[in-house]
């Protein structure tokens, strides 16, 4: 259980840092990534093409992070506060111009031989939305990779 919440951390301090190589080190080679309101992405190259994404168009610090394990250590959930910058726009999504936002998320976690196998990221797409700007519906971007 302890090394579940110190591999969490761990994540999430590479995060912060802008490591993705420790960040993906977590992983497993065919973890499953199940974005907000997206698709599934599964494999550890996705993943690193999904960071690229996201590093193009948003800059973003997790505060608040609280992470829980169950007894065995093969699940966790952590919730968070993102504080970002929308830097450039992203496809679908409202136009960026430097817009900051400051948005309650929480994600869950597999964890298979002390790696994480699974992740699912959760936030309100329409409270992004409205604090970027965006006159658009959510229901429109359900597709978007998104923050």
């Amino acid at each position: 259980m302890q090394d579940t919440r110190a591999l969490i951390k761990r994540y999430y301090a590479a995060f912060n840092r802008g490591d993705w190589e420790s960040m993906l080190a977590c992983l497993t080679q065919d973890v499953v990534h199940d974005l907000n309101q997206g698709p599934r992405e599964t494999g550890r190259e996705a993943f690193r093409a999904f960071l690229t994404r996201m590093e193009r168009s948003y800059s973003e610090q997790l505060r608040d992070i609280v992470v829980a394990s169950n007894m065995e250590g093969t699940r966790a959930a952590a919730e968070y506060v993102v504080h970002g910058t929308y830097k450039v726009s992203d496809e679908g999504l409202p136009q960026a111009h430097g817009q900051r936002y400051v948005l309650p998320g929480g994600a869950f976690f597999d964890i298979r031989n002390g790696c994480i196998a699974r992740v699912t990221n959760y936030y309100n797409l329409q409270n992004w939305i409205a604090q970027v700007g965006g006159e658009q519906r959510a229901a429109g971007a359900i597709d978007n990779l998104g923050p």
